[in-house]
């Protein structure tokens, strides 16, 4: 009861000190947001670490040009994360309009396309951008999808987050039990969203080179597709200018190739590439602050 009390009392705090936020025009926000991200770049200083040497490894292994400032990189991180955060408490308090409308989606095309295979989609991303706006944005314009996501400690928050994201067309596969969930979404001919630039387990997944380090990285989506022959496309926000621009691309093909070992490296990396790709043109906006090649 005392517990029940507790996660009522935190949701409660949350709700009002985020709803100042919500109300404000979009651009104070934003500005704000980017205050929020400085203040917490400089407070947290062991993620701010991680992720100065994090950058510093791209750069060494020639990702990133010799000329980056691995400091600055990180602190544009923590900005756009403090930036997006503004954007999805606006989002969930109901007043995401102006966020929403400024977001151009490019390559609807290729979902068509792959709809006409009649074994559902599956969207692979990372943690670029405004992943969980792309989420929201992606099922509320262009196809109903189910996302991995792990479910939030505190009941309270946990449902308001799941009633916003349905009434967007969204929902939510809970890590624990997801693959069954995953297939059977796809058996529908529905589609799931994965976030797949996380570290992971050994015993989850399969050592590939990631911005030219060792890094241990799921092999689900891989395995996925070769049992099932679903599409597997990849997905991605950036910011542009005042809006954000979603950019879908082609289906990925050969997955569904043989179970040989270094098949299976070569497909997860293939997956990767797209990542790193989005990394090297977007150094400020993916999430450095993940101890990425902790398991090496």
């Amino acid at each position: 009861m005392i517990r029940k009390g507790v996660f009522l009392l935190q949701a409660l705090i949350l709700y009002i000190f985020t709803l100042p936020v919500a109300i404000m025009p979009l651009g104070l926000a934003r500005m704000i947001g980017a205050m929020i991200g400085t203040v917490v770049f400089l407070l947290w200083r062991s993620r701010r670490k991680i992720a100065i040497e994090n950058v510093k490894r791209a750069v060494s292994k020639g990702y990133l040009p010799n000329s980056t400032n691995p400091v600055l990189v990180v602190k544009q991180t923590f900005q756009n994360l403090g930036r997006s955060l503004v954007e999805i408490i606006k989002v969930y308090h109901g007043r995401g309009e102006e966020v929403l409308k400024n977001i151009n989606i490019e390559g609807i095309e290729h979902i068509k396309k792959a709809q006409q295979k009649n074994k559902g989609i599956l969207f692979i991303t990372g943690h670029c951008g405004n992943w969980e706006l792309l989420a929201l944005t992606a099922s509320y314009r262009v196809v109903p999808l189910r996302v991995v996501a792990r479910r939030i400690n505190n009941p309270y928050i946990n449902a308001l987050v799941e009633r916003v994201r349905k009434s967007y067309g969204n929902s939510i596969i809970y890590k624990h039990g997801a693959i069954k969930q995953i297939l059977s979404t796809l058996r529908e001919n529905k589609a799931v969203g994965i976030l797949i630039d996380q570290s992971v387990v050994p015993s989850e997944g399969i050592l590939i080179d990631f911005l030219g380090s060792p890094a241990w990285s799921t092999k689900a989506p891989v395995l996925i597709a070769k049992k099932t022959g679903v599409p597997v496309l990849p997905v991605f926000i950036q910011r542009n200018g005042k809006g954000h621009t979603i950019k879908i691309y082609p289906e990925i093909e050969g997955l569904q190739n043989g179970p040989q070992e270094n098949n299976l490296v070569s497909a997860v990396s293939v997956l990767h590439s797209y990542i790193e790709k989005y990394i090297i043109e977007n150094p400020s906006e993916w999430l450095w602050i993940h101890r990425r090649w902790k398991k090496r």
